[in-house]
């Protein structure tokens, strides 16, 4: 499994149109990809303008697919409610090791 840790910095006037682009992403990964196995989004408790997205996929294919989704097309889109660039952290899922755990969604 690969996992992905993904920071952004929002614009603070920007908010409703970034969680409305990021919720179509989110839900669309989950729900519709089935090489996604997690897709969260979180809010940082001291800097309300930081938020954290957690991916899981079984694969690299997975990912590749993740971003030729429509509904990754519509996060791409609000990329000017970003201020500044995301931050990356790539990761591959040590426990749970049952693959099984990451197919209940």
């Amino acid at each position: 499994m690969l996992a992905k840790w993904i920071k952004v910095r929002v614009k603070p006037d920007m908010h409703e149109k970034f969680l409305k682009a990021i919720e179509v992403d989110a839900l669309g990964s989950e729900k519709d990809e089935p090489g996604c196995c997690r897709f969260n989004v979180l809010k940082d408790v001291s800097d309300p303008n930081v938020y954290y997205f957690y991916e899981v996929y079984v694969d690299e294919a997975a990912v590749e697919a993740h971003r030729a989704a429509p509904h990754y097309a519509v996060w791409k889109a609000a990329a000017d409610t970003l201020d500044g660039p995301t931050e990356r952290i790539e990761t591959t899922s040590v426990f749970p090791a049952d693959p099984a755990y990451w197919t209940t969604k």
